[in-house]
């Protein structure tokens, strides 16, 4: 294949990559967008490889049997509740690829750059690695996290912040010592230390941050992930790599802005600590009784209802209620009542997880609403029921100023008449904050599996 095609080839992939993005953005067009994207990825293959760049053909073509297995294998039988650690999985995939690259092109003997070509392409090695490794220890840590099998309560070491200064300066200067010391064919211990502290700086910067925050960690980690693999398009010299790693990197970054525009943080701030961190003094603790509610008493209030808004949380997603939750709605818009649905920013453990969710289901696009929508409505609200859902619903994230998530918005159900939180038990949400929403006088606890209760719900509602 000509240059010229192969380059009119990437120019096609990433107009298919930007329709991609595009159509992400909204739930009716995502899964057109999924297949935009799934072209584009074909084609720019199809192009690499036509392109005289590979000079073995059986060990690209394992390499593409074993990832494609791996992915369907993952595709299939990885449950919704796990894609939050599944995407950070991935991430860390793409960090570890930039890194090998990264060695790779240092210890390539083929290339013969002299001058500022040679400092620019020792730059870009430098950096790929750099991103490369923060990218793949962080995306670890959050997998771990995310799947908890590490602790989502935040790891704070003493002078953290300086801590993560103190490593920043020290890689700078590492840098300039790679750069030195390349000049004359050396440069492979100091890429080496660098790597290793880029490594520790990426545990620690996510083992400090609390589980409130976690969403807008895995978007973090997608950014960084689009500039890692930018990176390694500079190292390649290949365009389209590094275009679609901008378009990763930056869209990550657009998201994370708007989460945290959500949440009414800043950006550095999660970086710094996030949500779940000390305050300086002890939360309120949370005192009352809870009043507990059956399935059928449920089902009554339900039916007197005219105006029910439906919260969904994680517990959803453990229970996989999406499904019985979509029959209750659907009998009940027929039986003349109205039912949305109200969505925060970091619902669940991941950007627009409940999105996805309730679009499994099948859940019509139209009564699904941000937080933005809906918070000035409660007072319509004759039901509101909470479904696993915990620290997106905490009053004390307006009323207590020593609380964790103190200042992030949240939705204020308990501004309706009557809302109905369905848990497994009493046990506190993943930053670990006590909700003093249970023991409110408007407040009805439904204990138990949520599929298994909605289920009784709806076979009461029906009968």
């Amino acid at each position: 294949m000509s240059q010229s095609l192969v380059t009119m080839s990437y120019i096609v992939a990433t107009i298919l990559f930007i329709l991609s993005l595009s159509g992400l953005s909204n739930q009716e067009t995502a899964r057109r967008g999924n297949y935009f994207g799934i072209l584009g990825m074909a084609i720019a293959i199809i192009a690499t490889v036509m392109s005289g760049a590979v000079t073995s053909y059986a060990i690209l073509g394992a390499a593409l049997a074993v990832g494609g297995s791996v992915g369907l294998y993952a595709a299939k039988k990885v449950e919704m509740t796990q894609m939050p650690e599944l995407v950070a999985i991935m991430h860390s995939l793409v960090g570890l690829a930039a890194m090998l690259v990264g060695y790779a092109n240092f210890m390539d003997t083929s290339s013969h750059f002299t001058g500022a070509e040679k400092t620019i392409h020792e730059v870009e090695i430098y950096l790929g690695i750099l991103i490369g490794a923060v990218t793949f220890s962080g995306s670890v840590i959050a997998f771990g996290k995310l799947s908890e099998k590490i602790s989502g309560k935040p790891v704070l070491l003493p002078a953290r912040h300086w801590l993560n200064l103190g490593l920043l300066i020290l890689v700078i200067f590492i840098g300039k010592w790679f750069l030195s010391a390349a000049e004359t064919g050396g440069g492979f211990f100091p890429l080496l230390l660098m790597t290793t502290l880029a490594l520790a700086f990426g545990v620690h910067m996510v083992m400090a941050i609390g589980g409130a925050d976690m969403p807008v960690v895995v978007s973090m980690l997608n950014s960084y992930s689009g500039w890692a693999a930018s990176a390694t398009g500079f190292m390649l010299n290949n365009d389209l790599l590094i275009v679609t790693g901008a378009l990763v990197g930056s869209s990550g970054a657009i998201l994370s802005y708007i989460m945290c525009r959500a949440m009414n943080r800043h950006f550095l701030s999660v970086i710094a600590g996030g949500f779940g961190t000390a305050s300086g003094a002890d939360a309120a603790v949370v005192e009352g009784e809870v009043q507990a509610i059956s399935a059928e008493e449920t089902a009554q209030l339900l039916l007197s209802s005219k105006n029910i808004m439906i919260i969904p949380g994680y517990g959803m997603a453990v229970a996989q209620a999406q499904h019985t939750v979509n029959e209750i709605t659907k009998f009940l818009r027929d039986k003349g009542k109205k039912v949305g649905f109200g969505i925060h920013p970091v619902a669940g453990r991941m950007p627009g997880h409940m999105n996805v969710l309730l679009a499994e289901a099948k859940v019509p696009y139209d009564i699904v609403y941000e937080m933005d929508e809906i918070n000035e409505d409660w007072d319509d609200v004759d039901v509101s029921i909470v479904i696993g859902a915990n620290d997106i619903v905490n009053p004390s994230a307006l009323d207590d100023p020593n609380s964790p998530i103190a200042g992030m918005p949240v939705l204020e159900c308990w501004k309706g008449d009557t809302t109905i939180v369905m848990k497994r038990s009493m046990a506190s949400g993943y930053a670990g904050v006590g909700n003093p929403l249970f023991v409110k006088e408007n407040t009805r606890m439904l204990f138990g599996d949520a599929n298994k209760m909605l289920q009784e719900v709806l076979k009461a509602v029906k009968s």
